[in-house]
Formats: C-alpha cells, sequence, structure tokens
C-alpha cells in the first residue's frame, strides 16, 4: 500500500524532484508495484562532478515521455518509475544512496555513470544485494580492476560499458605524434580511482608512452581538490614539459590551468580528460579554452542512432540545444544510451524475475547512440567496449567547438579538422 506522503511524492514534477522522476500512464497507486518496473538512478548531480549531470534532466523528460503508456515485457504491461538519487561527488554517498534504492525502494535495476568514484560504489551494492546493474561513462580498467574483478570470473550483478585505457592511450599518443614536440609530457593524475589507473606503471599511460619514445614528468598522486599547483608548473617548466596530460575535475583543472597562464607556463598540447570534455568550465579560460584537447567519447559526428527515439547523434544534440538553450555535452549521449540499454533489458526479461532482468543484461546485443553494446565480447566479463576519438575546441563562426581531430582508435568516426597547436597571445 503506497501512503499518502508517498502519492504525494510521487506527483511532484521532474523538474523539481530529485526523487521519483518518471511514471508510467498508470498511477502508481492504482498499478501497484507487481506491474511498475522500478529503475534507480545515480548521478553526481551536485560536486565537483555535477557537469557531468547536466543532460539528466533532459534525458529523463525523453524517457518519460517515451515510457508514459508503459513497456511490454514478457505478455503483461508495466509502468517505468524512476527513483533519482545524487551521488553529490562522493563515492561514499554514492554508495548509501545505492543501498537507499535497494533496501527501502525495492528498484528492480540500477543504472548510473559517470566517473568510477559514481560507477564503482554503487556497482558494489548492487553486487553484494543481488540487484541488476548497468553503468557507463568510466573507463572499464578502473570500474573493473578498481572492484577487484577477476577476469577469470567476473561479476555476477553488475555490468559496465565504455571506452578502456587502451584506447584512451592510442587516441592520445597519435594525437601528440601530429605536432613537433620534444615529447615531454607532464602528467596530472590524482590520488582516485581514474588517476591512480591512468599513471599505473602497468596498466596505465606510463609502459605505453615509454615505448612510442615519450618521456614522463609525474610528480606523483595529489588530492583533489587542490589549490596550489606552482610545484606541479614549476616542475613542468624546469623540465621543459610541452605537452600536459591528465584525468582531472573541472575545478582543479580550473586552478592549473589560470597558474599556469599567470605564470607563464605555455605547452604546445593540453590534453587533459573530465577538465575539458564540458563547454561550460572551458567557457570561463575565455581565448586560453582555445586549443585545448580531450578524449571524445560521444558528440554529434558519431554515426550512431537511438533505439528509443530514432534519432541520430546529431539529431539528438540538435533536440537538446533547442530544449535547454545551452551548448550540447558529451555525457547526453552515455546518458541516454544508459537509458537504451535499461528499456530494452526489461522489455526482454519478460518480468520482474531479477534473474531474468540480469541475464537479459548478459545477452544485450544493442545498437545504441553510442555504438554497439554487448557484453559477450569482452575484453574481460561483464565488459562492453564503446569507440573512442580525441577532439578540439576550435573556434568556428566566432564561437567555440569541439570537434574530431584524432580517429585512430575508432575510424567509422569522421575526423572533423586537423589537430591545432595552442595559440599564446
Amino acid at each position: 500500500m503506497v501512503d499518502k506522503n508517498r502519492r504525494s511524492f510521487i506527483k511532484t514534477s521532474l523538474l523539481a524532484s530529485s526523487a521519483v522522476l518518471a511514471t508510467g500512464g498508470v498511477p502508481l497507486v492504482q498499478a501497484g508495484r507487481n506491474n511498475t518496473f522500478k529503475i534507480g538512478y545515480v548521478s553526481p548531480q551536485t560536486g565537483p562532478l555535477a557537469a557531468f549531470a547536466e543532460p539528466d534532466m533532459f534525458v529523463l523528460q525523453q524517457l518519460r515521455e517515451l515510457t508514459k503508456n508503459g513497456i511490454m515485457s514478457g505478455a503483461k504491461k508495466y509502468s517505468v518509475e524512476i527513483i533519482y538519487k545524487d551521488s553529490q561527488s562522493s563515492a561514499n554517498q554514492a554508495g548509501n544512496v545505492t543501498s537507499e534504492l535497494i533496501l527501502r525502494d525495492r528498484v528492480d535495476l540500477v543504472v548510473a555513470s559517470s566517473t568510477p568514484a559514481t560507477t564503482n560504489p554503487v556497482a558494489d551494492q548492487c553486487e553484494v544485494n543481488g540487484v541488476p546493474c548497468i553503468t557507463n561513462d568510466a573507463p572499464w580498467q578502473p570500474y573493473f580492476f578498481g572492484r577487484k574483478g577477476d577476469p577469470a570470473v567476473g561479476f555476477d550483478w553488475t555490468y559496465h560499458f565504455f571506452w578502456g585505457l587502451e584506447d584512451v592511450i592510442g587516441s592520445y599518443s597519435n594525437l601528440w605524434e601530429q605536432i613537433p614536440s620534444n615529447k615531454t609530457i607532464g602528467a596530472l593524475w590524482p590520488n582516485d580511482e581514474d588517476g591512480n589507473a591512468w599513471g599505473d606503471d602497468q596498466r596505465g599511460f606510463p609502459p605505453v608512452l615509454k615505448q612510442k619514445g615519450f618521456q614522463v614528468v609525474d610528480r606523483g598522486r595529489f588530492q583533489s581538490p587542490i589549490n596550489d599547483f606552482s610545484s606541479f608548473i614549476s616542475e613542468f617548466r624546469k623540465r621543459d614539459v610541452q605537452i600536459v596530460t591528465g584525468v582531472v575535475p573541472p575545478p582543479d583543472f580550473a586552478n592549473f590551468w589560470n597558474q599556469a597562464g599567470q605564470q607563464g607556463f605555455q605547452p604546445k598540447i593540453v590534453t587533459v580528460a573530465k577538465a575539458t570534455e564540458f563547454p561550460q568550465a572551458i567557457r570561463a579560460f575565455g581565448d586560453r579554452a582555445e586549443g585545448l584537447t580531450v578524449e571524445l567519447m560521444w558528440s554529434p559526428a558519431y554515426p550512431f542512432q537511438s533505439t528509443l527515439t530514432g534519432q541520430s547523434a546529431a539529431e539528438l544534440v540538435a533536440s537538446y540545444t533547442a530544449a535547454t538553450g545551452v551548448p550540447w555535452t558529451m555525457p547526453l549521449g552515455l546518458k541516454h544510451s544508459l537509458f537504451e540499454v535499461a528499456i530494452d533489458v526489461l522489455k526482454r526479461a519478460g518480468g520482474k524475475d531479477p534473474e531474468a532482468i540480469r541475464n537479459a543484461i548478459k545477452t544485450t546485443d544493442l545498437d545504441t547512440i553510442v555504438g554497439n553494446i554487448n557484453f559477450r565480447k569482452g575484453p574481460v566479463p561483464n565488459i562492453s567496449k564503446t569507440p573512442l576519438v580525441s577532439g578540439q575546441w576550435q573556434k568556428r563562426a566566432n564561437k567555440l567547438e569541439l570537434v574530431v581531430v584524432e580517429n585512430s582508435q575508432a575510424p567509422m568516426i569522421p575526423l572533423q579538422a586537423e589537430l591545432l597547436p595552442i595559440k599564446y597571445s
């Protein structure tokens, strides 16, 4: 029986609510739990990773419209309810809200995205409690090995799709070879799941870069958030670093890049993951944003379509910008694809049995807006890889656009421009 407070809570609007955000056409009070698929969604709505969640409301609005009349699973129609939780950009909070989704809200499926700080604790809670889980937007190595995954065994309940370190290392290194340099790279790798994986001496950047003739200047892991990068910049200048890379939250990179300008540090190439993915983050740098490079896990140039709306990547971007009035952002495609897989899984599960839902995830073979998702292909159990290229912020018609400048790891995605060295006034 749904109590009065719960009924009131369900009726709140999508834009105002931070919990229940979408239901089927039949009111939940009448439909009852047995006629409703409950999806728990964890995302960093606040905190230093909040830029990843910018497309959430648009994606959930779309999903609400698409599922308003319910979905068929087996011979039965189910309404769809999404319970939206804020991780606050904290791994601990991500685990806490996932526990609430499982134990209090009794969700049938959990989905999450946006760096290992979100995906890993969410997946860990689901694995312990035997709840099906799908995540993305975190390289598969920090997700899989960060959770102490065994490639010979895998996980029972948790599945993930995204590119791997081998893809970003390959794309970045090919990107950097397009411009003459002394091949000396300054590393910004924080003491977190991503930073430790990217800087790992065996599975990360260092061994591959060494093989390709790059020299890495690595002062070690730093604690995020960090306000003062003076010691890094001083070392990079002393060692004549001409390329800077890392995987840094936007506020930390803003501190680094502003201080680099103040101290006259002018590398030829700056390719920093997380920090330079978002229009709102790079806009604050003004002219100094032009020429920054970053991996591109999704863009309007991707030649794929949505199984939910039939839209191409470019059409999804056009609808997003028209509805929100803000530029597109990479997580848009990742969030959309997360629910493409979730809805496909629930339709194929034939009902609400957890093992049936888990088995439907395991047998997924779906062509989504970010590419094909098939968890049986590996490279390790529970993982499906998606294509990756690299892009550069270039000025077009007096505004900055993120365009594809390197596609060695995913040649099906067309190049849009040549890489340009950063210009300094």
